[in-house]
């Protein structure tokens, strides 16, 4: 499942059409303001997009349904391989649209995620020991089976079904300044970066042990980079996807880096405050405010993209 030509173009006109399309399947998932005093933040409020809240748990549903329903899906099903969270959404969406699905996870994977893909009625493999071994395994399926590979990040249909987040957001807090998103592949940041277009400054956040997108755009192209660190079965993948990096550069202001424990902090002060529990992916972009990483203006409206809520553990909910 290499990098797809990109017959559909990622335009905020396709990122529309896909969002009314798959809009029966999905949940519009709130946005939030809560006070940055009560995080210990020197601003006013800040918009918290809830993308949590998505069947199976994370933004990735958009892209699945795109995937399922834009392409001609054969006899044999879809294949997907995933850290986790792309293969929950992909059996979610092959189970409400009645397709065969083959999902292959490394071992990493959160067993909260892999238990959501078996109760989606998948067909799950689970083995070795990243993202990467469980990519390869899942392209050697596919020649043999021929069913439509879904990637997690690099096809069109999957930046234009996660580019439907921008869409919906903006709907709901039109006049955000700043959008602070998560990065792994890149297919969520990506989609949201082609949505906005420069109108809105979006900022990538990524684990210092897994700097996939930083890399990347210092080096002026996709490169390998370190795939570590707590948020790894979700925003770790060897190297940002080729689709969405010409994006990247064009719209994506800024890129930073932020500790686990920055990460970690951030889980347990969205759980302390809101009751959300987020996995320590979904968290990253809150990272990045509360560890001081980003520094808004005083007069900054600040969104941040909470993406996905199936941890690992739920040590920051003790």
């Amino acid at each position: 499942m290499s990098a797809p030509a990109a017959s559909v173009s990622v335009t905020p006109g396709a990122i529309a059409a896909a969002a009314e399309r798959i809009r029966p399947y999905i949940r519009r998932t709130p946005a939030i303001a809560v006070q940055g005093a009560d995080f210990g933040l020197a601003i006013g409020e800040v918009h918290l997009k809830l993308e949590l809240l998505q069947h199976s748990g994370s933004f990735k549903a958009r892209g699945a349904f795109v995937n399922l329903l834009q392409r001609p899906v054969p006899k044999a099903g879809v294949v997907a391989a995933s850290g986790g969270n792309h293969g929950a959404a992909v059996a979610y969406a092959a189970m409400t649209l009645g397709i065969p699905a083959k999902i292959f996870v490394p071992e990493i994977s959160a067993p909260l995620k892999i238990a959501r893909i078996r109760n989606y009625g998948a067909d799950l493999v689970v083995g070795g020991a990243r993202y990467a071994d469980a990519l390869a395994a899942s392209e050697a399926w596919q020649a043999e089976s021929g069913a439509m590979p879904v990637h997690a990040y690099d096809q069109p249909e999957t930046l234009i079904g996660q580019g439907g987040v921008g869409l919906e957001l903006e709907e709901q807090v039109p006049n955000l300044d700043t959008l602070l998103v998560a990065v792994g592949g890149g297919g969520l940041i990506g989609g949201i970066a082609a949505w906005y277009a420069g109108r809105v400054k979006v900022v990538a956040v990524e684990p210092e042990t897994a700097p996939t997108l930083n890399m990347a755009l210092k080096a002026g192209k996709p490169v390998d980079a370190p795939a570590g660190g707590i948020a790894a079965d979700s925003l770790a993948p060897r190297q940002v996807g080729g689709l969405m990096f010409p994006i990247a550069q064009k719209y994506i202001a800024q890129s930073m880096l932020v500790t686990d424990d920055a990460i970690r902090a951030a889980q347990s002060a969205l759980w302390d405050k809101l009751r959300l529990v987020a996995e320590p992916g979904g968290a990253a972009a809150f990272a990045a405010l509360l560890s001081g990483a980003y520094t808004p203006e005083k007069d900054e409206r600040v969104g941040v993209l909470v993406c996905g809520g199936n941890p690992t553990d739920m040590s920051f909910t003790a």
